[in-house]
């Protein structure tokens, strides 16, 4: 198996970390959280983004192609989404949304 590099999702994760959110795990992955909320992660197994976010929004990325069903084990986590590291350009936008669902909360 070859290890993820992290580094990218760190990027992301910086301005995140400088508003307050702390560095955390979740199911042995790494993540990001903010006042015991965790909103985004990077799967260890395929260096996909994962991020929190309500249901429907979830199943509207999956079903535009954009995202895929977070299944660790086979199971789905409705609001949770897996963002390819290919969609790059999304992961901003992506941990914004996570955030402030997580914030709702």
């Amino acid at each position: 198996m070859t290890a993820i590099d992290d580094g990218m999702f760190w990027e992301y994760a910086d301005p995140f970390l400088a508003a307050g959110a702390e560095r955390s795990t979740m199911m042995g992955n790494i993540c990001l959280r903010l006042n015991g909320a965790f909103f985004a992660s990077l799967d260890h197994r395929t260096g996909d983004l994962i991020v929190k976010l309500p249901a429907t929004r979830v199943t509207d990325l999956v079903n535009g192609g954009d995202a895929a069903s977070f299944a660790p084990n086979g199971r789905v986590f409705k609001e949770w989404a897996s963002i390819s590291p290919r969609r790059e350009d999304d992961w901003a936008g992506l941990m914004e949304e996570a955030l402030a669902f997580a914030s709702s909360s």
